[in-house]
């Protein structure tokens, strides 16, 4: 089993609790992704255990992990075998990818977006939310990444290094939200999504596969 697929299988529970555990951050990560989430036919890559493309209304999703695909399917997630680097669809076949996390537990992240750009229609996009590693929280998951049965295989990116990714691969008009500017244990509501990012611990980048030229 690949080192960073196996906490997913053995921790599904914890997985599970952290949602639980942190309502208004679950909450307010969901509404940051909504902000910038366009119409269309999506699918989520890594879609884990379904707790962003269900509220979201993605129906389609790609896990490597048999756990969590299947309590994706419980919650009524079409979620199939596959990793970001090889996606099981056809050329320009979708409106929208949607990676929550995703990207802290690829193998090749390049390659996962430029995959990302080939399934994804002329002017589709590709999200991507993450934990910003200049962030206070990104901060601390790096600092305490040892031993821990998610953070100890998470690869943490920065804004600017996930800009860098969508650019290179091809990607325009990027787009950047932030939420979770106070720590978690210390929310009392959702917090608000705003543009930009550089004070909030979760940001979601989102770029445009260009249109076709006439």
């Amino acid at each position: 089993m690949a080192p960073r697929i196996e906490p997913f299988e053995r921790h599904a529970r914890a997985y599970e609790a952290w949602f639980h555990r942190h309502l208004y951050a679950y909450a307010s990560e969901l509404e940051a992704v909504r902000s910038l989430l366009p119409p269309g036919e999506g699918v989520e890559v890594g879609v884990g255990s379904g707790r962003f493309a269900g509220p979201l209304g993605i129906r389609r999703g790609v896990e490597p992990s048999a756990r969590m695909r299947g309590l994706a399917r419980r919650r009524g997630i079409d979620a199939v075998a596959g990793v970001a680097e090889h996606l099981p669809f056809a050329d320009r076949s979708v409106d929208f990818v949607l990676m929550v996390t995703t990207i802290c537990f690829v193998d090749d992240p390049a390659r996962a977006v430029a995959e990302a750009y080939r399934v994804l229609r002329p002017g589709g996009r590709l999200l991507v939310g993450f934990v910003d590693r200049e962030s206070p929280l990104g901060r601390r998951y790096e600092a305490h990444k040892a031993g821990h049965p998610f953070y100890s295989v998470a690869t943490f990116f920065s804004a600017r290094e996930v800009e860098e990714l969508l650019r290179a691969a091809g990607l325009e008009s990027v787009e950047f939200r932030q939420t979770l500017f106070s720590e978690l244990d210390e929310l009392t509501g959702p917090e608000p999504t705003l543009d930009g990012h550089g004070q909030g611990s979760f940001v979601v980048v989102s770029g445009r596969r260009p249109y076709d030229r006439p």
